[in-house]
């Protein structure tokens, strides 16, 4: 299937900053866009999702109210689209190579997708720079299939790559196959049923990270009721302030080395384009309010 990225809105920034905010050589954050979804196996149209989210993040207020901070003056770079998008193998070698470049340029790195499986290089690239690497998966799906439609870099097999190289803490699960039972660690799962109602599964969750965590959010892990946008929805998924104080604690307690947004299938639920762009602004509000309070590991 043919990729969007001609479609991608070349030249426009994240949040659609001006110099010198969007300058690479005094930005401490870059946003990767991978247009890609030549995987996904229902909705397509996620490899929209990084032109959508950047589009709508220029009407972002860039005040948090939170943190009280306006992080885009530590600078964030919008990396162009240009990743290797000819096969699910070369995109995730693609995307291992530039999430790599620019954290030897100490940038922090954020991946926008594109389908699940544009986090695969990035969790690659972040486990060969960081000893003890934990992934902090939010989806409604496990994504623990070794295998998939003759690929094992299909969307449906992130998390069986990143338990190759991590361990994996996985919140909001509320959907798998039976073949996927047998690699489930379900002390590390957070099933979406069982901490809906209450909050104490945090620390839990918290508690079973590393000192390294690499972050990624499949925009499936909310209710359909607040996230329509996207290839694979499931009922039951979780709401906005759930998951944003389960982000902000984990900025606050552990030191995290890129994260990732994705699964993105915009249409005409524009609001969804706009809540994916704040969930991003407020995880590198998190990042940067609290990152002093975390020693970097080792």
């Amino acid at each position: 299937m043919k990729q969007n990225i001609n479609n991608y809105k070349t030249g426009i920034n994240f949040l659609d900053l001006k110099p010198p905010y969007s300058n690479l050589e005094t930005a401490q954050t870059v946003i990767i866009p991978v247009p890609f979804d030549s995987t996904s196996t229902w909705k397509k149209g996620a490899d929209w999702g990084p032109a959508a989210l950047i589009d709508a993040s220029s009407h972002l207020e860039l005040y948090d109210i939170e943190t009280d901070t306006e992080v885009y003056k530590q600078g964030i770079y919008t990396h162009e689209a240009a990743i290797d998008l000819t096969s699910p193998a070369k995109m995730a070698a693609s995307v291992y190579r530039t999430f790599q470049f620019y954290t030897d340029k100490k940038l922090f790195p954020v991946i926008i997708g594109g389908e699940h499986s544009v986090s695969i290089g990035a969790i690659q690239a972040a486990s060969a720079q960081y000893n003890n690497l934990s992934v902090l998966q939010l989806d409604a799906h496990t994504d623990l299939r070794r295998e998939y439609e003759g690929s094992k870099y299909n969307h449906a097999c992130v998390m069986a790559r990143a338990q190759e190289c991590a361990s994996v803490v996985q919140v909001g699960i509320r959907s798998m196959d039976i073949s996927e039972k047998a690699y489930a660690d379900f002390s590390r799962i957070f099933l979406a049923e069982k901490i809906y109602q209450h909050d104490e599964w945090m620390e839990q969750a918290i508690g079973l990270l590393s000192d390294n965590v690499y972050i990624t959010v499949d925009l499936d892990v909310f209710d359909p009721a607040i996230m329509p946008a996207t290839g694979t929805p499931e009922p039951g998924g979780l709401l906005w302030h759930q998951v944003l104080l389960l982000l902000k604690k984990v900025f606050m307690n552990r030191h995290i080395v890129g994260c990732d947004v994705v699964e993105l299938c915009p249409g005409a639920a524009y609001n969804a384009d706009f809540l994916a762009a704040k969930l991003l602004y407020k995880m590198l509000s998190y990042y940067f309010a609290y990152k002093n309070l975390i020693s970097p590991g080792k």
